[in-house]
């Protein structure tokens, strides 16, 4: 009964207010299943984010595959943590934690608040200001706050009432943590029949994926990862090889952990390895997901991305990104604007992703970047929840005329 449910109504976009109150209540409910496991959904596939009015839970990235454990989010410094420190990772996760860790602030506190329809959005702005700092590169982010900034704003010009301004805000960011199912399935279903379309081999397709962009970093299924589950769902995946994603590990704790769960045809491989991979003929493409997209194309994802371009490239492998649209920014002629994150020395210094002991000599230094950047002309094509963005005659993306047009 819940899954024939689930599947009726889940793919929606545009979800009714009872309707919406059901996918959390069920998404909660499957995440505390199997006597306090991680959680799924119908569908199987993890779940990272457990929210229902007034409560959110993470689940804690960082222990996995080894423990699991789910933290409380009372508010936006707790919210802020939790990006900062990867318990919650992977660009449009971090945006919906934001935004949720918000929301649960607000509906605890709003009682308490006096003041006009201004202040309230004002408060609102100022928290997500604040929730936008935790992470500089993933676009996502921002990209959600500015959109709850302008509902927000729209709102206390309209209404004298600070319940008004905060109901609004709060069904905003619950409609971000559906949306964003529906949107990565729809990349998956893109994908998956762009790659079918573009790849003639005699056999199932082997593709290789970095770092993780499964429902562990999104609210579920995943972009690139989501692809990967398509091909698999239709029977034409041979085999998903996926990189260890030093030093956090994102390839080896957390996306070997969802295709081990998801019982699709795995395997793991060093960071190292992946170049002697492609030599050998065994991969048909490669599928990463994106942190950030600027308007030429240029695409910045997890450090070790530009390592598998180039390989790509060399080896005649096509390379593609799968983020959704909210990902792109058009504000960015180029990569070159990307403002890099550095990570922590200790990361690199320390084993299990600087949460374990010294494994480095002391005294060494360390450049510890978070993510690299990808020139376009190394990617064959984008994958978004409005299609697939394919490259024009000369050789070049026109991501504005495609989002202005989808």
């Amino acid at each position: 009964m819940l899954e024939a449910v689930r599947r009726e109504w889940f793919p929606s976009t545009h979800l009714d207010r009872e309707t919406l109150n059901w996918v959390i209540v069920y998404n909660y409910i499957m995440a505390l299943e199997s006597n306090g496991g991680v959680g799924t959904n119908g569908d199987s596939t993890l779940v990272s984010i457990c929210y229902d009015r007034g409560s959110l839970r993470l689940l804690d990235q960082r222990k996995l595959p080894l423990e699991t454990i789910y933290l409380d989010i009372k508010d936006t410094t707790d919210g802020w943590d939790a990006i900062r420190e990867m318990v919650v990772r992977g660009a449009p996760a971090i945006a919906i934690a934001a935004a949720l860790s918000l929301a649960v602030e607000v509906s605890n506190v709003e009682k308490s608040l006096t003041g006009s329809s201004n202040d309230a959005a004002s408060f609102i702005i100022k928290k997500l200001e604040y929730l936008v700092s935790s992470r500089p590169t993933a676009v996502n982010l921002a990209d959600a706050a500015k959109k709850l900034e302008d509902i927000v704003l729209k709102v206390s010009a309209t209404t004298g009432k600070t319940a008004s301004v905060f109901q609004a805000y709060i069904e905003a960011a619950e409609k971000m943590l559906t949306d964003d199912v529906a949107d990565n399935k729809a990349i998956g279903s893109f994908g998956a029949a762009f790659l079918q379309s573009q790849i003639v081999v005699d056999r199932k397709l082997s593709v290789l994926t970095h770092c993780n962009t499964g429902s562990l970093a999104t609210a579920g299924y995943g972009t690139a990862l989501g692809v990967i589950r398509s091909l698999h769902n239709e029977g034409i995946l041979e085999m998903a090889f996926c990189t260890e994603t030093r030093p956090f590990n994102q390839g080896s704790r957390l996306t070997a952990f969802e295709l081990v769960h998801d019982k699709i045809p795995a395997t793991l491989i060093a960071d190292s390895a992946a170049a002697a991979l492609m030599r050998a003929g065994r991969v048909h493409a490669v599928i990463v997901g994106a942190d950030r997209v600027a308007a030429n194309g240029d695409t910045a994802n997890k450090i070790g991305t530009y390592n598998l371009a180039v390989s790509a490239n060399y080896h005649k492998v096509p390379f593609y990104v799968a983020a959704p649209v909210t990902s792109i920014d058009l504000s960015l002629s180029s990569g070159e604007q990307i403002t890099i994150e550095e990570r922590s020395p200790k990361e690199l210094l320390f084993s299990r992703g600087g949460l374990g002991e010294q494994v480095a000599a002391h005294g060494i230094s360390v450049w510890n970047p978070a993510f690299d950047v990808t020139p376009a002309s190394l990617i064959t094509a984008i994958m978004t929840e409005k299609g697939v963005i394919t490259k024009t005659g000369n050789g070049d993306f026109n991501i504005g005329e495609f989002i202005h047009s989808a």
